[in-house]
């Protein structure tokens, strides 16, 4: 079974999650320090790249980078696009969805305080100028996402970074119709409807953020609680 390995937030492993998901891949959430056997800090020197989420498919192979993850991903569901213009297209729209990360996912998982509200009105302006792109190239193709009616890895990211907003402040997308019916529409899906029940909830944002796992509240971060 592949093992997707990350941490206690909700960030670079989201649309991959997402995307196994709808694609009916079995895989295991693993936290790093469960993985390794180890804290973070002292595994982080010895993996590629120095970071995570990596994908360890069946013969122990650790895919790395997220964009590389849902590529494989992609492939490995039978939904890549082999048509290489309309495949350069949605990579691009999936480069542009990763450059929300920050500081979004870093301000929504663990910014508080007067902190949190100066991340959130000083990145206003930016996602709102990125979400009226993204509105934007939904409309330049017919169907019901961005290249056709089969939501793949840069629909999902983009989902991700707009569902996150929603936590961030839940009015930025009110001026974003296209956007909204986007969201609406993923969220439809019946796969992925029941993953976003069942996956662990983002509560206290801003405050004190935390992840619900099984029932007990664990704060974000990289390290075992």
């Amino acid at each position: 079974m592949l093992k997707l390995v990350y941490f206690k937030m909700r960030a670079l492993a989201e649309a991959p999650q997402l995307l196994l998901t709808y694609c009916g891949v079995d895989y295991e959430y693993c936290m790093s320090w469960d993985h390794f056997g180890d804290a973070w800090a002292n595994v982080k020197p010895s993996i590629s790249f120095q970071q995570l989420p990596i994908l360890e498919v069946e013969d122990g192979t650790q895919i790395c980078q997220s964009v590389a993850i849902l590529q494989y991903i992609e492939n490995l569901g039978g939904i890549k696009i082999n048509d290489p213009v309309k495949a350069a297209e949605a990579m691009a729209i999936l480069q542009s969805a990763q450059e929300l990360f920050a500081p979004l996912n870093p301000t929504v998982n663990f910014a508080i305080g007067q902190n949190f509200k100066d991340k959130k009105d000083s990145m206003r302006t930016n996602l709102k100028s990125r979400f009226s792109d993204l509105a934007r190239y939904l409309d330049k193709h017919e169907g019901r996402y961005f290249i056709d009616n089969i939501p793949r890895a840069a629909e999902f990211a983009c989902f991700h970074h707009l569902d996150l907003s929603r936590l961030l402040d839940p009015e930025l997308l009110n001026g974003f119709p296209r956007l909204i019916k986007f969201v609406k529409d993923i969220e439809d899906i019946e796969s992925v409807s029941k993953y976003l029940k069942s996956r662990p909830k983002l509560v206290d944002v801003g405050i004190q953020p935390k992840l619900v796992i099984n029932g007990t509240e664990h704060p974000t971060g990289v390290n075992k609680t």
